[in-house]
């Protein structure tokens, strides 16, 4: 497995960063992305390479095409080859629908969706010369259902959960595997910047059937679980962690 690599978009924190850290204790050297984060992103890096693997750290905002090929070529020039490629940066202006403007649709889309697209193109480039790969998307369960000021954000990581049956059959002759993970309310940075962050947080606390709230681990395990030989045969999928909250509505 040591020369095997996994790039892990928006790894420098939260999500990102636990699942970039449980691919490096199966020995994947690690590429960390960012966009903003360049102390945290490094923090990550140095953290991952006590697990005995090699890491590249990129800064590039995903949402720009141009910054998706520099990330990939920097993959490329660097190790050769991309095995894994889990995509999990995300952003989004959380507004209510009359209140959305066309910069924060725009902004919105571009990371959350177009970037799968653009990533999974270069991904797929690079792994068919090494026979094949996976690519697992993160998503939320407010692609399916109604969560308040969350249209822009709902609406893209509808489109990451569309794209990902679209690319499992297009890819699956390079023999690249592609699904998604799709979580609950977990309590990272991101969830600070919503306006009804503390109420989100006490209704998953309170109804949630599982009796606790998500957490970072159980979405890791998830895309962990997908990424793995066990998984081959799931294509297309989304995956639900939620403690079984979406089934009460």
């Amino acid at each position: 497995m040591s020369n095997k690599v996994a790039l892990v978009t928006g790894s420098s924190r939260g999500i990102g960063k636990e699942i970039a850290i449980e691919l490096a204790k199966l020995g994947y050297n690690i590429v960390i992305n960012y966009a903003r984060s360049k102390q945290a992103a490094l923090e990550t890096a140095d953290e991952i390479k006590r697990l005995g693997v090699q890491t590249l750290v990129v800064k590039a905002n995903v949402g720009k095409q141009d910054k998706v090929k520099h990330l990939f070529q920097q993959v490329d020039d660097t190790f050769g080859r991309l095995d894994i490629f889990v995509n999990n940066a995300a952003s989004g202006v959380l507004r209510p629908v009359m209140e959305l403007e066309e910069s924060h649709w725009d902004w919105t889309m571009n990371i959350n969706s177009k970037a799968l697209l653009f990533c999974a193109q270069e991904a797929a480039k690079i792994m068919e010369r090494n026979n094949g790969g996976k690519i697992v998307s993160l998503s939320s369960i407010g692609a399916q259902r109604y969560l308040e000021n969350y249209t822009a954000v709902g609406v893209s990581k509808a489109a990451v959960e569309a794209l990902t049956r679209y690319l499992a059959v297009e890819l699956a002759e390079k023999d690249i595997i592609v699904n998604a993970v799709s979580g609950g309310a977990v309590d990272t940075d991101a969830l600070s910047h919503f306006p009804n962050r503390e109420e989100l947080l006490e209704q998953a606390k309170d109804r949630t059937p599982a009796g606790r709230m998500v957490e970072k681990e159980d979405l890791a395990n998830a895309v962990m679980f997908l990424l793995s030989d066990k998984a081959a045969m799931i294509r297309g999928q989304t995956i639900i962690v939620d403690g079984g909250i979406s089934l009460l509505t």
